[in-house]
């Protein structure tokens, strides 16, 4: 098996969670690349550090990857040149591998049954195992991402056919996982036996599309056919014809809860919840489990938005834009000195002082990392004159390393594992801190009872329980 790359490479930081990864994939469509494009772009919140797409058209691969964003990295002479009536595509930001592009996606290899281009959004707990027991069996890795420890499966599977081959390899494979994967005849999707990433099934006319997040759809013009169902594997071909194969029973249902708190696109649907809604709701118990007497609410642009608007429709306060986000900065600027990076926080987001000067101001967020973000905006605001700045989150402290697919510091580098919720408050200087219970969280998601006490959720990062291993304790 060959595969081939070059590289380059830039940085990041945790201020947030960060995003994991989105994946977009058309079949029968005489513009598959064309559309992984726009289904891309209505992605790109998961993943802007690299990119790419692969088309299958006469019998080969062409394919383009790059470091940045989807408009960046692709012109409409790039996509003129991925022709083909199936098509794949990725937008990533790294939660395994190095941030270099020979681990951009679509990772594509040569092997004996011909030209194999993989995308995923997710993490291979068991990798680490696996890439050891492949490499002492004389395979030879060339790039640091897990996703690349399905393709030597399936290269060393023996099974009749390459759908064989897949479903073989699939149920190796341990963690959190939606596929997919091209051949020159073949699409195929695949979505972990536990549910935890979003993964959904779409409809073009007489062509099939598949997307991380339902926005994508509206942004290609499709509609919404079915989620792909935890453990199942979809194979489809340019004629239209479909298979589903369940290559391993689903399991305890594990859906991550950021992604109803802060991943997903609001105007997306999870499982047959808006988003929007689901955060509204959220913010809606926040303010019931953490009223205080204030004069305006306000939420950090953009995830936080429905949540304060929540907030303060339950609270009767007004929802005002005390802050706002400059979207043309770009993802990185130069901070030659301690004093210019302070201003970092600045040039992302201002506070508008004709709003919260003087006023007792009610500030939601999603979640808090690290707490070094929360502590800026908190200054914000006083800097801009409010009088008092009470923080409310809309979920349960952050306390624990997602092993799933979300990249997270490590358990002490995040605030609500070492302080105390009142330590925290001081440490980013508010007049007061509460976050969402965890039974408040389940409920205002409004997830169907899936029986167990969670709805179906993986909640690992709030109570470090996971419902998967994480083998990092056997590590």
């Amino acid at each position: 098996m060959s595969f081939y790359n070059d590289v380059r490479a830039p940085g990041g930081a945790f201020s947030h969670p960060g995003e994991e990864c989105g994946i977009f994939g058309a079949v029968g469509h005489e513009e598959a690349s064309f559309l992984n494009y726009y289904g891309l772009h209505a992605l790109q919140h998961r993943g802007q550090e690299s990119c790419g797409i692969c088309s299958s058209y006469g019998g080969r691969f062409h394919h383009r990857r790059g470091m940045g964003l989807v408009k960046e990295v692709f012109t409409q002479e790039h996509l003129e040149e991925l022709p083909g009536v199936a098509a794949i595509g990725h937008v990533r930001y790294s939660t395994s591998g190095e941030s270099h592009l020979v681990n951009a996606q679509p990772l594509i290899f040569r092997y004996r049954g011909g030209e194999l281009a993989i995308a995923t959004n997710g993490t291979l707990t068991n990798a680490p195992e696996l890439r050891a027991e492949l490499e002492s069996e004389g395979s030879i890795f060339q790039t640091t991402s897990d996703t690349e420890v399905l393709a030597h499966l399936v290269a060393r599977s023996r099974e009749a056919s390459l759908e064989e081959d897949v479903f073989q390899a699939l149920n190796r494979l341990d963690g959190a996982f939606a596929f997919l994967i091209l051949t020159n005849e073949r699409l195929i999707a695949a979505r972990d036996p536990h549910g935890f990433r979003p993964f959904s099934m779409g409809r073009l006319g007489d062509a099939r599309v598949f997307a991380s997040e339902t926005c994508a759809f509206d942004a290609v013009g499709a509609t919404f056919d079915r989620e792909v169902a935890p453990g199942e594997m979809l194979v489809l071909d340019d004629e239209g014809n479909q298979e589903s194969l369940q290559f391993a029973e689903p399991r305890r249902r594990g859906v991550c809860t950021m992604e109803y708190v802060y991943f997903a696109r609001p105007d997306s649907d999870l499982d047959g919840i808006n988003l929007h809604s689901a955060r509204k709701r959220l913010g809606r118990r926040l303010a019931r489990e953490a009223l205080v007497e204030a004069d305006v609410v306000t939420g950090v642009p953009d995830s936080s938005i429905s949540a304060a608007i929540g907030y303060a429709e339950e609270s009767r306060l007004p929802y005002e834009m005390g802050l706002i986000k400059n979207r043309y900065t770009g993802r990185t600027f130069i901070q030659p000195s301690q004093g210019l990076r302070e201003q970092g926080v600045k040039m992302k987001l201002s506070a508008v002082r004709g709003v919260v000067a003087g006023k007792r101001v009610v500030m939601v967020d999603d979640s808090i990392v690290r707490g070094t973000t929360s502590l800026r905006i908190v200054r914000l605001l006083r800097e801009a004159g409010a009088r008092e700045v009470h923080v409310r989150i809309s979920s349960p402290p952050f306390q624990n390393p997602c092993y799933f697919g979300i990249d997270t510091p490590s358990r002490d580098e995040l605030i609500a594992s070492r302080l105390t919720v009142d330590e925290i408050r001081e440490k980013i200087g508010a007049d007061s801190l509460h976050f969402l219970s965890r039974e408040g969280m389940v409920e205002a998601i409004g997830r169907p009872e899936c029986g167990h006490p969670d709805r179906g959720h993986c909640l690992g990062c709030f109570t470090n329980e996971y419902p998967a291993p994480t083998y990092e304790e056997e590590r």
